[in-house]
């Protein structure tokens, strides 16, 4: 009978939830992470999306000199590879992965568990999933990522790239949204618990809003899109250009600008390629002056940094601008300079962009030779240094461990 009692007891305590799973973190505010862009566009033949090779090809196919990336990605712990025509000097061939797989998303969020990077902004490109074929893509990137986020307990948030976008596709984003709130339960936050919400609602954000390099959108499409997600119950992170207080440089001249910046949550400047670690000073006072703007008009401030830069590949091998890593004390000297301001959150660009050579996962430090050069991880560090680098920004960012300007060493 004891036994008997004992089981009785124990079925009631699992039917009301008293010795259920424990419940998954959730992620209620931006504040006090550090998170990355996640672009998830490679595609290799035989992964099942049907697009071929797509962002590792330069204009004559994906083969020694024609290709789009400068950074080689480190695949040794990939579950699925795919063979290239590229070979290392050994005459070994080279492998790369597919971001359809989603193995390899697995992969990623994994090393984002085990190193501390607290989430990433998974990309939606209007000028892809207008199509069908990119559609079909980013939905399994996406649906891949939702599962990873809530297995290791990572943030996740959609981000809308308004690049190639026309005017009138602003509907496009918005039935987008309405689907992917339905599929994912965006609004249910006890479901989807890894989605990050600010201010107390989902998050979504909007980039490229401002620049002046002729897009064929402007600031009435971008009002029309931020109205509409907020009639829809989202908060709203602005990604706009370098100079958007001042309206000067990168950014049209129109004031308007600042109305739309102030109806969102967070506004994240971009800031990929406009300074290296020689300059930087110059630009941490102009993210001094933006802290003070965003806290002067209620808005929250993500700043960016980024770990380098390269994209000669992607330019026939012409020489174009490159930003040297320098081992990792240019990435370290904006993660520390942006905390000493007085960040509360960080935008880190990007997690898997090996063609403009921002990536912050691991990448190869034996890259293939022949026509085309690849940037290799510098000698003295570790492929995985960029994510590791990131982790400690985070334990300082929440104040978990002092600041330092100086970067961390790591112990072997």
């Amino acid at each position: 009978m004891r036994n008997r009692s004992v089981l009785v007891s124990f079925f009631l305590l699992v039917s009301i939830g008293v010795m259920s799973q424990p419940s998954h973190k959730q992620y209620n505010s931006y504040k006090g992470l550090v998170m990355a862009g996640y672009q998830g566009w490679f595609n290799a033949p035989g992964d099942g999306a049907g697009r071929e090779w797509h962002h590792y090809p330069g204009r004559n196919g994906f083969k020694p000199g024609s290709c789009n990336i400068d950074l080689w990605p480190e695949v040794s712990e990939y579950k699925k590879v795919y063979k290239t025509a590229f070979k290392f000097e050994d005459g070994t061939p080279a492998y790369v992965f597919s971001s359809y797989d989603e193995s390899t998303v697995d992969t990623h969020f994994r090393w984002m568990k085990e190193y501390g990077l607290d989430g990433v902004f998974m990309q939606r490109f209007i000028a892809e999933i207008r199509n069908k074929s990119g559609k079909k893509h980013f939905n399994k990137v996406l649906q891949s990522a939702m599962k990873a986020a809530n297995k290791y307990e990572r943030a996740i948030c959609i981000m809308y790239d308004l690049s190639g976008m026309n005017s009138g596709e602003e509907q496009i984003l918005l039935k987008d949204i309405d689907e992917l709130t339905k599929l994912h339960s965006l609004k249910n936050h006890a479901r989807n618990p890894s989605y990050l919400y600010h201010n107390n609602k989902p998050l979504v954000v909007v980039w490229g809003v401002g620049f002046n390099d002729h897009r064929r959108y402007g600031l009435d499409e971008a009002d029309k899109i931020i109205n509409g997600l907020k009639e829809r119950g989202f908060s709203i992170m602005l990604g706009v250009p370098t100079h958007w207080r001042e309206l000067s440089g990168d950014t049209e001249s129109d004031p308007r600008l600042h109305e739309l910046i102030k109806k969102c949550d967070i506004v994240m400047p971009w800031f990929v390629g406009r300074y290296n670690e020689s300059n930087y000073a110059s630009y941490k006072q102009l993210i001094q002056g933006d802290i003070a703007w965003s806290k002067k008009n209620g808005t929250d401030y993500a700043p960016l940094v980024f770990p380098g830069f390269s994209w000669k590949n992607m330019h026939g091998g012409r020489q174009t601008v490159q930003i040297a890593r320098n081992k990792g004390s240019f990435f370290w000297k904006q993660l520390s300079g942006a905390i000493g301001l007085g960040a509360e959150m960080i935008y880190v660009a990007m997690f898997d962009e090996i063609d403009e050579g921002t990536a912050v996962f691991k990448c190869a430090k034996k890259v293939p030779v022949g026509k085309s050069i690849f940037v290799p991880i510098e000698d003295g560090i570790k492929s995985d240094h960029y994510l590791w680098l990131i982790g400690e920004a985070g334990k300082m960012l929440r104040k978990e461990k002092p600041l330092s300007t100086a970067i961390p060493e790591r112990a072997n």
